[in-house]
């Protein structure tokens, strides 16, 4: 006997908490969930994309970036995800990404303690928290939490807790984003 192939929908499965890296208004009709890798360069083509979305629809959604760095493939990708998380500790995780999609061939510890002084903290604080791995288990959680709600690349995007199975030029975000908000 055979069964029919089902395709199922992948489902976010941890909401957005306050724990997370938000951008926009709280109360926004429409989230989009980001699982990202800094170094990865389809999340450096994705993130202006997002960007200009996120301007165009400004009262309607909002972004929350969670890790999900792919180290086996890029060797910066940890690092520079627990350099964002430092910096968030300081209240300027935003800046740090975007200064890090912005410096993607620059992740290496020397240009990455730059990118940390352009953005107004203390390299040496922040690559001794980095050496230190002290934001390890947050990396690790965004990317255990990815895996569970069917992430195996990156950028993976969900739109109200719904896998984004499509592209993510921004006409077709907005179109996205549109739909959902119209729900």
């Amino acid at each position: 006997m055979t069964t029919p192939l089902q395709v199922t929908t992948a489902r976010l499965r941890t909401s957005v908490t306050d724990s997370d890296h938000v951008r926009g208004p709280v109360d926004a009709p429409v989230t989009i969930v980001e699982y990202g890798d800094f170094q990865c360069r389809f999340c450096g083509a994705a993130y202006p994309n997002l960007t200009e979305v996120l301007r165009q629809r400004a009262d309607v959604v909002r972004l929350a970036y969670r890790h999900f760095p792919i180290a086996n493939i890029h060797p910066h990708a940890e690092s520079a995800a627990e350099t964002a998380e430092a910096a968030a500790a300081r209240g300027r995780f935003w800046e740090m990404y975007d200064w890090l999609f912005q410096h993607q061939d620059q992740l290496d510890p020397v240009h990455l303690s730059l990118g940390v002084e352009q953005i107004g903290l203390s390299p040496d604080e922040i690559a001794a928290e980095v050496g230190r791995q002290e934001y390890a288990d947050r990396v690790r959680r965004d990317f255990v939490d990815g895996i569970r709600s069917g992430v195996n690349g990156t950028p993976t995007l969900f739109v109200n807790g719904v896998r984004h199975d499509g592209g993510y030029d921004v006409a077709e975000l907005l179109t996205v984003v549109d739909a959902a908000a119209d729900v």
